[in-house]
């Protein structure tokens, strides 16, 4: 079950969410990031960076809001970081809002940390772990069982408050009932619903930011409602879990401290695998280690708007309202099964083939990196190499198009060849009609190099009064033959307006030759009319004078015919 999704159209191959990647757990193919699902620790870091809002949580509140509808029995456990999260004069106001949404309990699930951190007490007094690193935060575990299978042992072999509120809720409270997770971390979604481990405890996993958008469409404001507690005791001091040292705060105050271990937190991705590094060197020991992959603690979840709250603010709140006091043992719930609230981890890394130095060259040849001086190292692909990205182009992660220098040199050559060996003239022009391109085929017919015309003003060497139209008007001219006498030159030119450069371009089709052509061919086909019409005149005169001598031949024989007939018919006789 995938749990971050990618909408496809909107990816813009800016490759921002790689590099805010701190483990590189994004691969791009065919020009489309993708979540590894298999190395994402699912910090949540690309949610936030991309800029186009391309990738999605995939969310359960619908599924929440047919259980309810469906008049189901659903619980929710509420992580305590709602404190600094919601807006209320009484916590207990939140509570009210909530069960207003149909819940039929709402408890905190600071309760199952009082569990969590019981168990945390016993592995300090057992003493036999060198290294105990807390189990809280599902991405620092998922991180040490990925990338860091060394530590595993430093792993405090125990389930995280989510998962211990809802075992202690199906087996002792409600088995049949929903159970539904309302939090800040968009982790707790794997770990509830994707670990077999841990399955099948929590049947959904929501966020403050979807409950703030269900609160709105059923008209419920927090501060009007009427403050009630939630269905559990008071989890006292546990309640600070969410806040960078406040496991390190509820195992003190539950342990009184009479361990040797040194105590300290640590928060953020980067501070995470610095530590990690170090304790991988073995240069961690006699250390209970309070980790959180999200700077400031669970306060700052993944599923937070980080930028609509403080930090300090809401640490401080919560300190001021939170008791300092451990929960009694007697009001932990005895569980038979010693080991109900254990976990056992283990390694999840990938098996990856790795590339031998002379695949490395290969692929680094295949972008213009030839040799060490032309390995940039802009990280403008997301990694921190050229070597490093050629790797990830070995393994499937990236391709080899994601190289922003060696895609804009290859685009800036293919565009040299097509200006340099194009036969029309082009000139580009900006809104001042200061040339920007000037190609060879121009250089030819305006005799002017390149350098030379890029200093110059389109007025300096032609006529820019259709430039100008164009630029004013924004419609172009297409076609228009235009002579150029200066230059013994007659061009077919279209003017393109440039809406992007708010320039115009002028492409130019030399015509010269072709128009020569056309004037000796008009000049032949006029001396070819004179002389038909020579030849007709001509013509015409003999006709006419044929004409004329047939007419007094047949003059003279049409009275010799007609006298012969007479002496014929009136031989002897006398015309009457």
């Amino acid at each position: 079950m995938n749990i971050i999704g990618f909408k496809e159209a909107k990816c813009k191959n800016c490759y921002k969410c790689v590099r805010i990647c701190e483990l590189k757990a994004i691969s791009v193919k065919e020009e489309q990031a993708q979540i590894m699902n298999d190395q994402c620790i699912l910090c949540g870091h690309c949610l936030k960076a991309c800029p186009q809002n391309a990738k999605t949580v995939i969310s359960d509140i619908d599924m929440v809001k047919k259980y309810i509808k469906e008049g189901k029995r659903v619980i929710l456990s509420i992580a305590p970081a709602y404190l600094g999260v919601f807006e209320y004069d009484d916590p207990g106001q939140v509570v009210s809002a909530l069960l207003q949404l149909g819940f039929a309990e709402v408890r905190e699930t600071a309760e199952g940390a009082a569990y969590v951190t019981n168990e945390y007490e016993k592995l300090l007094n057992d003493s036999t772990m060198d290294n105990i690193i807390t189990t809280s935060c599902p991405s620092v575990n998922d991180l040490v069982e990925i990338y860091y299978p060394e530590l595993i042992p430093f792993l405090a072999p125990v389930v995280s408050p989510m998962i211990a509120h809802g075992k202690m809720i199906k087996h002792s409270i409600e088995e049949e009932a929903k159970i539904v997770f309302l939090g800040p971390c968009i982790a707790k979604k794997r770990e509830a619903l994707n670990d077999i481990r841990t399955r099948g405890y929590i049947d959904a996993v929501i966020f403050f930011s979807e409950v703030e958008k269900w609160l709105e469409e059923e008209n419920i404001v927090i501060k009007q409602c009427t403050p009630m507690l939630p269905n559990n005791k008071d989890p006292m001091i546990n309640r600070l879990y969410p806040i960078s040292s406040g496991v390190i705060s509820s195992v003190i105050a539950s342990s009184n401290d009479n361990n040797s271990y040194k105590k300290f937190y640590v928060h953020g991705i980067k501070s995470c695998i610095e530590l990690f590094d170090s304790m991988k060197k073995g240069e961690i020991h006699g250390c209970f280690i309070e980790a959180n992959i999200c700077e400031g603690g669970c306060i700052k979840g993944s599923a937070i708007d980080s930028k609509a709250l403080s930090t300090y603010k809401i640490k401080l709140e919560m300190q001021e309202r939170i008791k300092k006091l451990p929960v009694k043992k007697s009001n932990l719930v005895k569980f038979q099964d010693k080991e109900f609230f254990e976990k056992i981890f283990k390694s999840r890394a990938p098996i990856e083939v790795e590339p031998s130095e002379e695949e490395i060259k290969k692929i680094l040849k295949k972008i213009g990196k030839m040799n060490k001086e032309d390995e940039l190292n802009c990280s403008a692909c997301g990694y921190a190499t050229c070597r490093d990205k050629a790797i990830a182009v070995f393994k499937g992660k990236a391709e080899i198009t994601m190289c922003m220098p060696y895609m804009h040199e290859k685009a800036r050559s293919l565009a040299n060849v097509v200006l340099s060996t194009i036969p029309n003239m082009i000139i580009v022009v900006d809104s001042e009609l200061k040339i920007c391109e000037f190609n060879e085929a121009a250089e030819r017919v305006f005799h002017k190099k390149r350098k030379e015309a890029l200093s110059l003003y389109l007025y300096d060497l032609i006529d820019p009064i259709d430039f100008i139209e164009v630029l004013e008007s924004q419609k172009n001219i297409m076609n228009k033959k235009v002579s150029y006498e200066q230059y013994k030159t007659t061009t077919l030119q279209s003017i393109v307006y440039l809406n992007d450069q708010n320039g115009v371009m002028g492409v130019f089709k030399d015509i010269t030759k072709e128009e020569e052509k056309n004037k000796q061919a008009y000049k032949v086909k006029v001396e070819t009319i004179e002389m038909a019409q020579k030849v007709i005149d001509k013509q015409m005169m003999v006709a006419q004078q044929i004409a004329g001598l047939l007419g007094e031949t047949t003059a003279e024989t049409k009275v010799t015919l007609t006298k012969l007939r007479d002496t014929i018919l009136f031989d002897g006789e006398e015309k009457v």
